[in-house]
């Protein structure tokens, strides 16, 4: 019994070609549904970036807003802008990348207009292509508001609290 036994399994000799034919089925089923499930995570991975970096804006205006009184809004509901290029060039936050392999529009680093010294930003909201954080005095506190804008998508003025991967959107 075991030698018979023993001679049919020494006769097989591979795959029939319906087994195969199966096998790369298979495998093209899982291929068809696992590469838009990573291209899925990798987009999701790049507007948790963006959210990331628009949280690291709000948390240096915060700082900077602390730091330097001049940056305050005076009056209640009074609004200061502070853009990226700012924050950036006065050591509040490092280099912001953009997760989409370019650079954010960055604004304009230099807020001191030379004819009085004042900040000239204040009061003066930069244009929605570039990257800033508006604060608003409100009551004995501020408001924050981020305006993040990259090379493919955007954050259009949103609270932290507003800060979602529905927020990322394409430019």
């Amino acid at each position: 019994m075991f030698k018979s036994l023993k001679k049919k399994i020494k006769d097989q000799r591979g795959l029939t070609l319906i087994e195969l034919l199966a096998v790369i089925v298979i495998l093209g089923i899982i291929a068809a549904i696992a590469i838009p499930a990573i291209g899925g995570l990798i987009d999701n991975t790049k507007k948790d970036a963006h959210i990331a970096n628009a949280q690291q804006m709000i948390n240096s205006a915060k700082l900077a807003i602390t730091s330097d009184p001049a940056l305050q809004p005076k009056t209640d509901g009074g609004k200061s802008y502070i853009s990226l290029a700012y924050l950036e060039a006065q050591g509040y936050i490092d280099e912001v990348k953009d997760p989409d392999g370019s650079n954010y529009e960055k604004g304009d680093p230099d807020l001191v207009d030379d004819a009085d010294a004042t900040k000239s930003l204040i009061g003066t909201a930069p244009a929605d292509t570039t990257s800033y954080v508006e604060v608003t005095k409100s009551g004995k506190g501020y408001t924050y508001v981020v305006n993040l804008y990259g090379s493919e998508r955007k954050i259009q003025k949103a609270a932290l609290s507003g800060l979602v991967r529905t927020a990322v959107v394409k430019r």
